[in-house]
C-alpha cells in the first residue's frame, strides 16, 4: 500500500474515531438523571404497543408463506395428491428448489436493508409484503419442477428484506439492552408460524379436490391472500421513526431521540459513507459473530422445512404428521421469549445463547442416538432440539447490534450477519435425506447437532476476548466504549 493510501486511510479512521467520541459526549449529556423514569416507562409502553404485535404478525404471515411448502410436501400424500406428485418433481428436484429461495435470499439481503431507510419501512415492507404473498398464491398453481423453482426464487428475493429489516427496525426504537427480548417476540412468531402452519395444513387437508384443486394448492393460496390484504393496513400503521411518529407528542418524541443518542439510530441521521462502510467491512470480530450466526441457521432451516417430514417419520400419517408439529413449535416459542427476557434483564446475551444452542444440540443428539423406532422418545427430543435452537437466535441478533458502535451501519451489520446465516440454511436443505426417513434421519440430527455445539463453544470464546478487551479498555479510561456481554 502506497504512503499516501496509508495516510488516507488513517484520516478515514480518525475521522470515524472522532465520530464516535462526539456520539459518547452527546449520549453523556443528553442521558442520565434528566430522564425521567416514569416518562420513560409510558414511552416504551407506547412504542410497544404500535410496534411489536404488528412487527410479529407481519414475520409470522412471512416465515407461514416461506414454511408451507414442507407442508404441502406431505399434504394427501396418501392419494398422490401431494406437490411432489402432481408437479412430477423427485426429492432431489423438491431440495434444489428450497436452495434457490435461499440464494435469493442471501443475494438481496443487504440491498434491501439499504433499502428501508431509503424509502421508509412502512413504504418498504408494505412492499415487501403484498409481493411475496402474491408469489405464494402462485405457488398453487405451477404444475412443473421448473415453476416451482422460479416461484421460490422470488420469493426468497421478496422475503430477504423482511427480518434483517425488522432487527434493524428496532435501532430506531430502542436502546441495546431492550431489543433482544423485542427481537424475540418478532422471531419466535416464526414458531407460532410452525404451529398454525401444521393445523391450517390439517384443516386444509380435509379440502382435497374442492373445486377441483387439491388441497396443497388451497394451502398456498390460502396463506398467501393475508399477506397481501394485509400489506394495506402495513402502508398506514407501522410507524417509521419516533420523530416521525403521530401518537407521540413532543415530549416523548425529545425523550425518544434523548435516550438514543449515541447507540441507536435516527430516521433523521445521515446515510452511511464508504467510511462508514469499510469500517464496518474490516471490523474483524464482526466475523466471529456472523460465524455464530452461521452456526445456529441449519437447525432453523432444516426445522422450518423438515419438521413435518420428520414427524412423519415417527410413525403419523400425512395429516396428524402435520398436526403434530404443533407441540415442538408451541413450546418454542414459549422457551425463545424466556430465554431472550431473561438476556436483556441479565444484560448477558452470549451466554444464554450459548447455553440454548448447548441445550438445543443435547435434543438433535438424542434424536440422532435413540433407536428409530423409539418414537415418542425422538419426539421429545425434537421438541428439545426446537426449543434450545429457536431461543438461541434473539440474543444473538441483540449481541451484534449492541456491539456495532456505528449507528449509521448497524443495518449493514445486521443485513451480513442474517446473509451469512444463508449458507447455513442452505446446509440445512440437504442434510434431511429422503433415504434416510426409515433411519431417523441420522445425518441431519448430528449435523444439526454438531453445528448448535460449535455455536455454543464460539459464544464462550468470544465472551473471553471481549472480557479481555474490556479489561484493556478500562486500563485506558476507555470505559465508554465497552463491549457488551
Amino acid at each position: 500500500m502506497s504512503s499516501t493510501a496509508k495516510q488516507d486511510l488513517e484520516t478515514e479512521k480518525s475521522a470515524q474515531e472522532l465520530e464516535y467520541a462526539k456520539e459518547d459526549v452527546e449520549a453523556q449529556s443528553q442521558t442520565g438523571s434528566q430522564v425521567d423514569p416514569l416518562a420513560e416507562a409510558i414511552l416504551i409502553r407506547k412504542q410497544d404497543i404500535r410496534i411489536i404485535p404488528l412487527s410479529a404478525a407481519i414475520y409470522l404471515l412471512c416465515y407461514l408463506d416461506r414454511s408451507n411448502i414442507g407442508n404441502a410436501k406431505i399434504l394427501n400424500s396418501e392419494t398422490h395428491n401431494d406437490l411432489l406428485s402432481e408437479t412430477h418433481m423427485t426429492n432431489l428436484q423438491y431440495t434444489i428448489a428450497l436452495m434457490v429461495f435461499l440464494i435469493a435470499y442471501a443475494m438481496f439481503e443487504v440491498p434491501a436493508n439499504m433499502m428501508l431507510k431509503r424509502l421508509s419501512p412502512s413504504r418498504w415492507i408494505a412492499f415487501l409484503m403484498f409481493s411475496w404473498g402474491a408469489l405464494t398464491m402462485g405457488l398453487g398453481g405451477t404444475k412443473s419442477y421448473g415453476s416451482v423453482a422460479s416461484v421460490r426464487f422470488l420469493l426468497g428475493a421478496f422475503e430477504a428484506g423482511l427480518f434483517p429489516g425488522l432487527v434493524y427496525y428496532l435501532t430506531f426504537w430502542y436502546r441495546t439492552e431492550e431489543r433482544s427480548v423485542r427481537a424475540a417476540f418478532i422471531l419466535a412468531s416464526a414458531t407460532l408460524a410452525g404451529a398454525f402452519g401444521g393445523a391450517i395444513a390439517f384443516g386444509v387437508g380435509h379440502m382435497n379436490r374442492a373445486g377441483g384443486l387439491s388441497a396443497w394448492r388451497w394451502l398456498f393460496i390460502l396463506e398467501g391472500l393475508p399477506s397481501c390484504l394485509s400489506s394495506v393496513l402495513v402502508f398506514f400503521l407501522l410507524p417509521d421513526y419516533p420523530e416521525t411518529a403521530r401518537w407521540l407528542n413532543e415530549d416523548e418524541k425529545r425523550l425518544a431521540e434523548q435516550r438514543l443518542r449515541g447507540q441507536g439510530s435516527l430516521g433523521s441521521s445521515r446515510s452511511a459513507s464508504w467510511v462508514d462502510v469499510k469500517e464496518t467491512l474490516t471490523t474483524w470480530r464482526l466475523y466471529a459473530h456472523y460465524a455464530l450466526y452461521f452456526g445456529v441457521s441449519p437447525p432453523f432451516s432444516s426445522l422450518s422445512l423438515f419438521t413435518p417430514s420428520i414427524v412423519a417419520g415417527l410413525g403419523f400419517e400425512s395429516l396428524r404428521a402435520n398436526l403434530m408439529t404443533v407441540p415442538p413449535y408451541a413450546i418454542a416459542y414459549v422457551f425463545t421469549i424466556f430465554i431472550s427476557w431473561s438476556a436483556d434483564r441479565t444484560n448477558t446475551r452470549g451466554l444464554h445463547t450459548a447455553a440454548a444452542s448447548f441445550i438445543g444440540a443435547i435434543g438433535f443428539i438424542g434424536s440422532a442416538a435413540l433407536p428409530p423406532t423409539a418414537y415418542w422418545h425422538r419426539y421429545g427430543c425434537l421438541i428439545i432440539g426446537a426449543a434450545g435452537s429457536f431461543a438461541s437466535i434473539p440474543p444473538l441478533l441483540g449481541w451484534i447490534s449492541s456491539n456495532v458502535f456505528s449507528t449509521t451501519t448497524v443495518g449493514l451489520a445486521i443485513a451480513l450477519n442474517v446473509s451469512f446465516g444463508a449458507p447455513g440454511q442452505i446446509v440445512g436443505v440437504w442434510i434431511y435425506k429422503a433415504d434416510e426417513a426409515k433411519r431417523g434421519y441420522p445425518t441431519g440430527h448430528w449435523t444439526n447437532a454438531a453445528l448448535l455445539l460449535f455455536t455454543s463453544v464460539g459464544c464462550l470464546l468470544l465472551l473471553v476476548y471481549y472480557r479481555r478487551k474490556n479489561r484493556l479498555l478500562l486500563s485506558q479510561g476507555g470505559e465508554q466504549r465497552l463491549y457488551k456481554l
